[in-house]
């Protein structure tokens, strides 16, 4: 009985401390896009963490759109939000993607790594 007792605290605990930092990815891009002559199509992120420990100056968002991947860039005066234009050819109508965000944060001794992957997202260029 004090096993089961022990397990339950325990893991109400991982879950109080698990939910206590989280990040979370808002895809700012339209889901369709009128096609252009330039072929070059601007996505946006914005990223929301509570995480206190989380180094903002290592944040490392990319597009990832089937196996290629495309830096994105911080936008000018805002601290949370990224940009990357990201190339698609004329001869395809819709694109599948999703972010990868990089970050390193505090810990005792050297500093962590993680990393967030959001959900696929969808652009249709008409």
């Amino acid at each position: 009985m004090l096993k089961i007792k022990t397990v339950l605290l325990l893991g109400m605990l991982t879950l109080l401390v698990a939910g206590c930092a989280s990040s979370l990815i808002t895809n700012l891009t339209p889901s369709a896009m009128p096609r252009n002559a330039s072929g070059q199509y601007l996505v946006e992120l914005k990223l929301d963490s509570s995480q206190q420990t989380l180094r903002p100056q290592s944040i490392k968002p990319q597009v990832l759109v089937g196996f290629d991947s495309f830096p994105m860039r911080q936008t000018l005066k805002l601290t949370n939000r990224w940009e990357a234009l990201v190339p698609i050819s004329a001869d395809k109508d819709v694109i599948i993607y999703h972010f990868k965000v990089d970050y390193e944060y505090n810990r005792f001794g050297e500093p962590g790594q993680g990393s967030r992957l959001s959900p696929e997202y969808k652009l249709s260029i008409k």
